[in-house]
């Protein structure tokens, strides 16, 4: 069953307009840019995103990783778990948040509102929905982020050694039938692809 009305994939230019929006002084610029980029950088779901725990961002020593351990928990069911890594732009964000709240605690949830210590996954859609609203970005969801870097990650794979097989794994994904729906097509590989045939 194909994926009816799919989100957007942001194009680079777009993940830049959205990250000079964040951090150009909006209100919780720095958590909201958090979220931003575990959805865009390690295609993180709206309920993952609202489920992660600095524990799952800590290593043995209680310092920050460069992984993110997603629990069954944390995300879509029994096979959901995960191990994701991050690269520098969004460890950095990370760091910032961490060392932006005061009574931190390795059980405390990640991403944190106003007026509760945790979140919920439609609290996250509503702030992407509202994100996309506020910049003129149509067809863009929460799903959006997920997209863009399951997309990315696909065009991408081949030049590490590795395979479609990796990105299902950094997707959640049991079947690598859902993560092929997921990659959004190329106008321009195609054109370069047939001219090197």
């Amino acid at each position: 069953m194909a994926l009816k009305r799919q989100a957007k994939v942001l194009t680079t230019k777009q993940v830049s307009l959205v990250l000079n929006y964040l951090e150009s002084g909006t209100r919780h610029s720095v958590r909201n840019k958090a979220i931003f980029l575990l959805s865009v950088r390690a295609g993180l779901r709206a309920k993952e995103i609202a489920a992660l725990r600095w524990s799952m961002l800590m290593n043995a020593d209680g310092e920050l990783s460069g992984e993110i351990h997603l629990t069954d928990s944390a995300s879509k069911g029994r096979r959901g778990g995960r191990v994701i890594y991050m690269n520098k732009e969004l460890q950095a964000a990370i760091k910032e948040l961490h060392e932006s709240i005061q009574d931190l605690n390795h059980d405390h949830s990640v991403i944190r509102t106003e007026r509760s210590p945790s979140t919920s996954p439609q609290v996250i859609v509503n702030f992407f929905q509202l994100l996309y609203r506020d910049l003129n970005l149509v067809g863009c969801s929460s799903h959006s982020g997920r997209r863009t870097f399951i997309t990315s990650a696909a065009r991408k794979v081949s030049t590490v050694g590795g395979s479609l097989r990796d990105v299902q794994e950094l997707a959640g994904h049991a079947s690598l039938q859902t993560t092929q729906r997921y990659i959004d097509a190329s106008e321009d590989a195609k054109r370069k692809l047939v001219e090197i045939l």
